[in-house]
């Protein structure tokens, strides 16, 4: 059997050792100080993680993203180019543009990096298979200095590619050949964030007490039967604060949540900042509104896209270029994310704006209605300027006629002498 039509290696008693290998340079076999154990994937089980990938991830995959080409200064889309369909439409034909992009980006912000096998035919890309970060190894064959990406199937098989059949996207890294996994980086960071989440369920989970604390003069005859007793009636959140009856000279004494028990609701909240601080996605975002105003959610969201987003899509864009596009094809491709739908402000900007742009001649009407996802008008890609306004390069030719014009005697008057 031959996998993805490359050659394979049978599983061997050296996959459990190399498996082992990768879990040690991916920090995955080590748990954090708070005791719980972190991996890329149960990471996601703390919300504030699971929001700050989904929300990078499906901001970028949903743009537009188109294949240029470029000639003579003159840029259109590739349209008829077999890279476009598969970039902008269907990865392949199983998964659309989106669902393939969702899961690069994701794979980037769990593991740092993101693979994919190229499928080509006639020296283009057609086909793009997504496959899985926590799978694929990358190293230098040391007789020919060649990159080599090593596969590990889902069936325990070894599969080789050549650096030209994969499609990579490389993260924040140190060596320029593999990322560094966000995760891993700030596993001690995101596991208090799991261990409070774990530490406030059992709080409230087994929380069998009224507010307050049972005082009784006597030896308790039966204190499991009074503690069953209790714990049937007053146990669990949906019993909070029943009214307690009690006998045999039993007080009730009311008492507040310890200290030490209610700061973990501060920790929470921190460790939902630090968890942002992380992935750069500004809180209001992930539904933190305690800082957020209305004057300041628009700038936040600006700044989103360009300094959260804008890394990412350019790591993506490039890795298109390096990894898609032949020698031939760098000189007239490039592939573009339209990032235009995101920095679009509100109407009224948008309209002052747009307002600006076609009183100074660089958009017309059709120009316009384009952006507004509205069909061209006739005559409407004319460009028009302020009448009041000459080419700067004219300036000297002016000055000159208006100091000819000063020094022309007027029409009627009488010459000296």
């Amino acid at each position: 059997m031959r996998l993805f039509g490359r050659r394979e290696k049978r599983n061997t008693a050296d996959n459990n050792s190399n498996q082992k290998l990768v879990d040690f340079i991916n920090g995955t076999d080590i748990d954090t100080n708070a005791g719980v154990h972190i991996s890329e994937e149960s990471s996601l089980g703390v919300t504030a993680v699971y929001a700050c990938v989904k929300i990078i991830a499906e901001s970028i995959a949903s743009l537009p993203l188109h294949l240029i080409k470029e000639t003579n200064g003159i840029r259109t889309r590739a349209r008829d180019h077999p890279l476009y369909g598969v970039l902008h439409d269907l990865a392949n034909e199983e998964t659309t543009s989106l669902n393939f992009r969702e899961a690069c980006l994701a794979s980037l912000l769990l593991w740092g990096n993101a693979y994919a096998r190229i499928e080509r035919h006639n020296g283009h890309v057609t086909a793009l298979w997504f496959l899985k970060p926590q799978r694929m190894e990358v190293y230098r064959d040391a007789n020919t200095s060649k990159l080599i990406y090593r596969y590990t199937t889902e069936t325990g098989q070894l599969v080789e590619f050549d650096a030209h059949e994969i499609f990579h996207v490389i993260g924040f890294s140190l060596d320029g050949l593999r990322g560094i996994s966000p995760i891993q980086q700030a596993k001690q960071t995101i596991g208090l964030t799991f261990a409070t989440e774990e530490y406030g369920s059992k709080f409230f989970a087994n929380g069998a007490r009224p507010g307050g604390v049972l005082e009784t003069p006597g030896v308790v005859k039966d204190p499991e039967r009074l503690r069953a007793s209790w714990n049937a009636q007053f146990q669990g959140s949906r019993n909070s604060h029943k009214i307690a009856v009690l006998e045999e000279g039993i007080k009730y004494h009311s008492i507040g949540i310890p200290p030490d028990e209610a700061q973990f609701l501060e920790t929470r909240k921190f460790q939902l900042s630090e968890i942002c601080r992380i992935f750069r996605v500004p809180p209001h975002m992930i539904a933190d509104l305690d800082r957020a105003t209305f004057s300041n959610i628009e700038h936040q969201s600006i700044e989103f896209v360009q300094h959260t987003l804008r890394p990412w899509i350019v790591r993506f864009e490039q890795a298109i270029y390096k990894c898609l596009l032949s020698k031939d094809e760098r000189h007239l491709y490039y592939a573009k994310f339209n990032v235009d739908g995101l920095l679009r402000g509100d109407y009224h900007s948008r309209m002052q704006g747009y307002a600006i742009g076609r009183q100074n001649g660089w958009l017309s009407a059709n120009d316009i209605r384009e952006l507004e996802d509205m069909n061209p008008i006739e005559d409407g890609d004319i460009y028009l300027v302020n009448g009041n306004m000459v080419p700067a390069t004219n300036k000297q030719e002016q000055e000159e006629k208006k100091s000819t014009r000063a020094r022309k005697p007027k029409e009627g008057s009488k010459k000296d002498g």
